[in-house]
């Protein structure tokens, strides 16, 4: 080691956050492994590092005991020995000289580089992991790096994040070089590094949009209560206004459908249904099921369940192609929704 090697200890410091007093501490335990490993010693060993000077001593470690309790003079040194080095020592005391080998700098400086770059590449590892750790649930822009195998590889510029195939918006096509708006659903820590999980058809996405682009709702004002969401389809938002002069789908509407319609190019086209969210449940679920008119809803508070009584021919629109929109407005409320036209009502 040198003045050089310790002058780069500081530069890492300074550049990447390493603390130096913990890189130092991980040089001496991996010297020491390294000092046992080629040089067989038997002893109990200390391994010093210079924090100044970068020079590394080796040093054997005797514990002082009792005549009648030696067991191991590699270990253990009896009092009056140790007496006869200084009359100061103790039962219990620690007895150290230095053992440094010669020729142990070049395994020395081997291993303290070895250690160096392990722990700039896990600094680095845990740089990544905090900086998106704190993103997750966030919107990011990233560009497609490859598809494989229905996998796409999103580069977020200090790391690849994956998005499989349940993440992607339905019908939507990835090519390499294409700039898209994810939302960080996902960062965990492995072997290997951090690994991100991105979605481009979770609710979150949705509602992050509207955030950016709406003021009233990055400010607080309106209130997104709840989202369902089928993506590449439909999406269904609840919002609510805290202020009684601003109306909450108008402020997201945006003018001449401004804002909704730049949220809708995004996501190619899926059609975005924005109501207004109230805490009486019959309102909220007849709401949730715009454009359908409903004449009558009879809501179960226990089995938080309801009948919703449509006109006949709305019954098909209040069910919505395939059951989608009744689909979505029973995730939208978190109620279990039974829809009958007037006539089946009748019946019943």
């Amino acid at each position: 080691m040198n003045h050089e090697f310790m002058q780069a200890l500081d530069e890492l410091e300074k550049d990447r956050g390493i603390d130096k007093d913990i890189l130092i501490d991980t040089i001496e335990q991996a010297l020491l492994t390294a000092y046992k490993k080629n040089f067989g010693s038997a002893q109990n060993v200390r391994v010093e590092f210079d924090r100044e000077k970068g020079d590394i001593r080796v040093f054997s470690q005797r514990v002082v005991v009792d005549e009648t309790d030696l067991y191991d003079t590699f270990l253990e040194i009896e009092l009056a020995d140790a007496r006869e080095i200084s009359p100061n020592y103790e039962l219990g005391d620690i007895i150290e000289n230095e053992v440094t080998p010669k020729d142990f700098g070049r395994i020395a400086a081997q291993t303290a580089k070895q250690v160096v770059v392990q722990r700039i590449r896990e600094a680095e590892r845990e740089i990544v992991y905090n900086e998106f750790i704190e993103k997750e649930n966030e919107i990011v822009t990233g560009e497609v790096a490859r598809v494989n195998k229905n996998i796409v590889h999103v580069n977020l510029g200090r790391i690849e994040a994956v998005m499989t195939q349940s993440e992607q918006i339905p019908g939507e096509n990835y090519k390499a070089g294409q700039k898209i708006k994810v939302y960080i659903l996902e960062v965990k820590k492995t072997n290997k590094g951090p690994q991100i999980v991105v979605s481009r058809s979770h609710p979150g996405l949705v509602k992050r949009l509207f955030e950016f682009e709406v003021p009233e709702i990055f400010e607080g004002i309106v209130q997104i209560k709840s989202v369902a969401r089928e993506a590449g389809s439909r999406t269904k938002m609840a919002v609510k206004s805290i202020d009684d002069k601003i109306d909450p789908i108008g402020a997201c509407v945006g003018p001449k459908g401004s804002r909704v319609k730049n949220i809708v190019d995004e996501l190619g086209d899926e059609k975005i249904d924005i109501i207004k969210h109230s805490d009486d449940p019959s309102e909220f679920i007849s709401a949730a099921l715009s454009p359908s008119k409903v004449v009558k809803v009879e809501v179960d508070e226990e089995e938080k369940s309801a009948l919703v009584i449509v006109p006949d021919y709305q019954l098909s629109l209040a069910i919505g192609k395939e059951g989608q929109n009744a689909r979505l407005a029973a995730k939208l409320t978190n109620w279990k929704i039974d829809i009958k036209s007037e006539s089946q009502a009748i019946e019943e």
